[in-house]
């Protein structure tokens, strides 16, 4: 039993230590617990520094103020964590279109989708200020490595907006499986039901389907609750533990 607390001490630093010094690798970051005296045998580091998931690496040219290196547990309490994707389509004229999607990772409720021909950081984070003054942020947005969400301009509002940035390691869109989950759905249930005239059309069809989702559609991983009725459910359980 001492031992498995004293690992589990050197787990918590490690991370701690990796979020604070996000370009420092497993030797660096073996001498500052060697130093604490926390480890002896850099074998042990290396093992907990792989399991750990701590080998995120970012790009030497990017600079990014508002992200996160550590592995996130499971979202705990609505808009804790959001979660973003792009999702591509095409209009009956051949013509692309973009869908911004955006789930909560804990309530699985899509606050909103943005659909246009064209979406860059900037319409990322006007799409994000909406949502800021109708409910508020999470306090980790987990998204990939796209120029839309690794550019100055998401990193600069997220930074602004104490809302940290939760990079998956390029090529595991399994590292970001809700929105992967929620865009399997969105593209069976609409985008491959649907045949979109035009844009505008696009937009309607696709925001009466997002409320269904929200309101109606039944989810098997929250007892077949619906998003809505589950966030309502958890937030009458959280007041009434707070009042006891």
């Amino acid at each position: 039993m001492p031992h498995r607390l004293n690992e589990e001490a050197i787990r918590a630093r490690l991370r701690e230590l990796a979020q604070l010094r996000r370009r420092y690798g497993c030797p660096r970051l073996h001498v500052l617990l060697k130093r604490e005296g926390l480890v002896i045998n850099h074998k042990r580091t290396e093992r907990l520094y792989r399991e750990e998931g701590l080998s995120l690496r970012l790009k030497k040219r990017k600079k990014r103020i508002s992200v996160l290196r550590v592995v996130m547990p499971p979202a705990a309490r609505t808009d804790q964590r959001w979660s973003m994707d792009f999702v591509s389509d095409a209009l009956d004229t051949g013509r692309r279109f973009k869908v911004l999607t955006i789930v909560d990772d804990y309530s699985r409720e899509c606050p909103a989708m943005e659909v246009d021909t064209s979406l860059n950081g900037k319409r990322v984070v006007q799409a994000l200020e909406r949502l800021a003054a109708l409910r508020g942020l999470p306090e980790v947005i987990t998204v990939d490595n796209g120029p839309e969400f690794s550019g100055k301009t998401l990193d600069e509002w997220a930074y602004k907006n104490k809302v940290h940035l939760n990079f998956i390691r390029p090529g595991k869109p399994v590292e970001n499986a809700y929105i992967e989950s929620f865009n399997g759905k969105f593209r069976d249930e609409c985008l491959n039901e649907n045949r979109f005239l035009s844009l505008q059309q696009a937009r309607q069809i696709i925001e009466t389907w997002r409320k269904d989702y929200n309101e109606v559609r039944p989810h098997s991983s929250l007892n077949n609750l619906t998003p809505q009725e589950f966030a309502r459910q958890q937030q009458t359980v959280t007041s009434l533990q707070t009042a006891l």
